[in-house]
C-alpha cells in the first residue's frame, strides 16, 4: 500500500489491506536503524489476521520511514524531524488516531509523536527502547563510511547467544539492503537524540515498555529508566533476549503487544 507524503511514495505494509481504514483503530509500526517495515513480519501477520476487513481496508501499517526500504525520499536526520514525518503521514492517511508501535530508533520516533500530538496517539508500544540511546563511536564511523564493518558490529551486539542463526540472518538482510547513507544517518539520529525523558513527560496515553534482558544496545535498565518518567507505563522483560527481539522472540513479543492494544 502507498500513500503520499511531502510529494513522495511511503510504502506500508498493511497485511494485504487496498486502502487506509481512517474510521477504525489502526496499529502503526516504525522500525529502527538501517531497517525496513519487513523487520516486523511476524508482527503483521499476526494483527493482519482478520485484516483486511470485507471492504479491503487496512488496521494494521507497518511503514518504511523516508530513504528505506520502498519509500522515497532521503533518509531524515533527527528523531524530530521523523516525529513530524509520522504526524503528516497520519493526514495524508486520513488517521485521527492510531496506536503507535516502535522498536529502537523507531522507539524513540513513536515516543517524540505521542508527546508533540498526544490527541493522535492512543496507546504506545515501546520495544528495545533507553532513555539515552548513545552509538559507540566506532559504529558512527563504520555506518559513515558505508562499511560492512557496520553491519558486523550490530549483528554481534544485537541478537542474545540463544538467538540462533536465523534471526541474524534476516537482520543482516535487511541491513545490507538499505541504501548508502541510510545506517549513519539514523544512527547518528539516535546519538544526538538526548529528549527521551522531557518528551516522556508529555506522553498521555498509556504505553508499554518491552524489553528484552540480554540487549546490549539498549539495556533494560534504560528502558525502566524511561518507564519512571511516563505517567501510565508498564515493562515486560523477555528473557534470554537481545535487541532484536521482534525476531528472537516472535511470539512473545506478539502476545504483549496484542494484550495491551487490545485493552484500549
Amino acid at each position: 500500500m502507498r500513500v503520499c507524503v511531502d510529494g513522495r511514495a511511503v510504502f506500508a505494509a498493511a497485511g494485504g489491506a487496498r486502502r487506509f481504514a481512517a474510521d477504525r483503530p489502526v496499529v502503526l509500526f516504525l522500525h529502527g536503524a538501517g531497517m525496513d517495515h519487513a523487520v516486523w513480519a511476524a508482527q503483521i501477520r499476526a494483527f493482519a489476521r482478520g485484516s483486511p476487513a470485507p471492504d479491503g481496508r487496512a488496521t494494521v501499517l507497518a511503514v518504511d520511514l523516508p530513504g528505506h526500504g520502498r519509500s522515497e525520499g532521503a533518509p531524515l536526520t533527527s528523531i524530530a524531524a521523523m516525529a513530524d514525518w509520522v504526524v503528516r503521514l497520519l493526514d495524508a492517511a486520513g488517521l485521527r488516531r492510531a496506536a503507535l508501535v516502535g522498536h529502537s530508533m523507531g522507539a524513540l520516533v513513536a515516543l517524540a509523536v505521542a508527546a508533540a500530538s498526544p490527541a493522535r496517539v492512543g496507546r504506545l508500544a515501546l520495544l528495545g527502547v533507553a532513555a539515552r540511546m548513545p552509538v559507540h563511536p566506532g559504529l558512527l564511523a563504520a555506518a559513515r563510511a558505508d562499511s560492512l564493518a557496520a553491519i558486523e558490529m550490530i549483528l554481534s551486539w544485537a541478537y542474545a547467544r540463544a538467538a540462533g542463526p536465523r534471526p541474524a540472518a534476516a537482520g543482516r538482510r535487511l541491513l545490507e539492503r538499505a541504501a548508502p547513507g541510510v545506517l549513519a544517518a539514523d544512527l547518528a539520529a539516535c546519538h544526538a537524540y538526548a529528549e527521551a525523558e522531557a518528551a516522556a513527560a508529555h506522553v498521555a496515553c498509556p504505553t508499554l515498555l518491552i524489553l528484552g534482558a540480554e540487549d546490549r544496545m539498549t539495556p533494560p535498565t534504560g528502558g525502566r529508566a524511561l518507564a519512571e518518567r511516563l505517567p501510565a507505563a508498564e515493562c515486560v522483560t523477555l528473557p534470554a533476549t537481545g535487541h532484536m527481539m521482534m525476531a528472537e522472540r516472535p511470539d512473545a513479543v506478539t502476545a504483549a503487544l496484542q494484550r495491551f492494544l487490545s485493552a484500549g
